[in-house]
């Protein structure tokens, strides 16, 4: 289905009234197809649509794929997302969606249907980094979902997700500036990774964190790898490495399923106290009082309680991403759209590339 029939299926919807400022928009940056409706900071909308089925066979996302699910998804979805917020599209005021980083092909989905659907209904549109949406999730919560940027504090922000691992400080809203981030393999790369060697079912790393809950942490002694590194850079190939040697020298572990929990347990116990400790660490070097973390790996049971604990240590205010804007979806691209028009950051300009490897500045 293409995105010109997407656009005139979309336009002809029936028109109803208009009230507040309402956005649209589009996340599909990886193997998420999302659809969001946001007005004045308001989640009225997040639908998404897993693809983890269709990457499980093959153990990891299939760009090609992934590409071909978004162009079936993007019109139900965007349909759904409308229907359970009442909005017609006719009375969208702005449209937004990620432009990077992500796969090529996936982000050229979205970012190229949001910015047609912009040009035809005239509205201004704002391209969107997937980390900052991600970094400003944190202040996103309630039931409806909504923005609370009035409590807004400068802060540490840990962004931590399957390809990227980064410490932010966050000197006011939209002015932030990355202080370190993975060098090689991040979070949740090694998770995932580590969960393969293992042969845990795709995902790994969620797989990896039930079967932790049951096993020993203190079990098998693993490497936290520049845990008392003067930089605020992270590194988990070694950790990836020393797990798989740890397995070719004791395949006996396979035999046992105790063993396999005590391992996960290990491995990542490893990985959080690395976070946990660095994350902490630059909050009281630069003296912000709040510590905000968000993105996919933040589901994680032990890393969400173990920086809860830590902060309330040291007297540092949290504030973690709800577990369904933690993974890729459209409220939190919605979100800081919203914001950015609020600081007139919207235009009527429908010629942005795709930017698979935009970095957060």
């Amino acid at each position: 289905m293409g995105i010109e029939y997407w656009l005139f299926q979309l336009k002809s919807r029936a028109i109803s009234p208009a009230h507040t400022m309402k956005i649209l928009a589009i996340e599909t940056s990886c193997d998420e197809t999302s659809v969001a409706v946001i007005a004045e900071g308001v989640v009225l909308a997040n639908i998404v649509s897993s693809q983890i089925k269709l990457h499980a066979e093959y153990g990891g996302v299939v760009p090609e794929l992934a590409t071909r699910e978004h162009l079936r998804n993007l019109l139900p979805v965007s349909e759904q997302a409308l229907n359970l917020a009442g909005v017609a599209i006719a009375n969208i005021d702005a449209i937004a969606a990620t432009q990077g980083p992500g796969l090529p092909s996936a982000l050229l989905v979205g970012l190229y249907a949001a910015e047609s659907l912009a040009f035809v209904l005239d509205k201004p549109f704002v391209p969107i980094n997937h980390h900052e949406a991600h970094l400003y999730s944190a202040w996103v919560t309630g039931n409806p979902l909504r923005a609370e940027f009035s409590e807004f504090q400068p802060s540490v922000s840990l962004i931590v997700s399957g390809g990227h691992t980064l410490l932010v400080l966050v000197e006011a809203e939209l002015r932030h500036r990355v202080l370190g981030g993975t060098i090689d393999d991040a979070a949740g790369e090694c998770f995932d990774k580590v969960a393969k060697l293992i042969g845990l079912p795709y995902p790994g790393g969620p797989e990896l964190d039930r079967l932790a809950q049951f096993g020993n942490p203190r079990a098998y002694a693993f490497p936290r790898p520049m845990i008392f590194d003067s930089s605020d850079d992270f590194s988990f190939s070694g950790l990836k490495t020393a797990v798989r040697y740890f397995l070719r020298d004791h395949p006996e572990v396979f035999e046992s399923r105790a063993a396999i929990q005590d391992l996960c347990a290990s491995v990542q116990a490893a990985i959080v106290e690395v976070l946990v400790k660095k994350t902490v660490r630059v909050a009281l070097r630069t003296g912000v009082k709040c510590v905000t973390a968000s993105g996919g790996v933040m589901c994680n049971s032990a890393l969400r309680s173990q920086l809860n604990a830590a902060c309330a240590s040291e007297g540092l205010s949290l504030r973690i991403a709800e577990r369904g804007l933690c993974t890729d979806n459209a409220a939190m691209v919605g979100i800081l759209a919203e914001r950015k028009l609020l600081k007139k950051n919207g235009e009527r300009r429908y010629d942005f590339e795709i930017a698979p490897g935009l970095a957060l500045v």
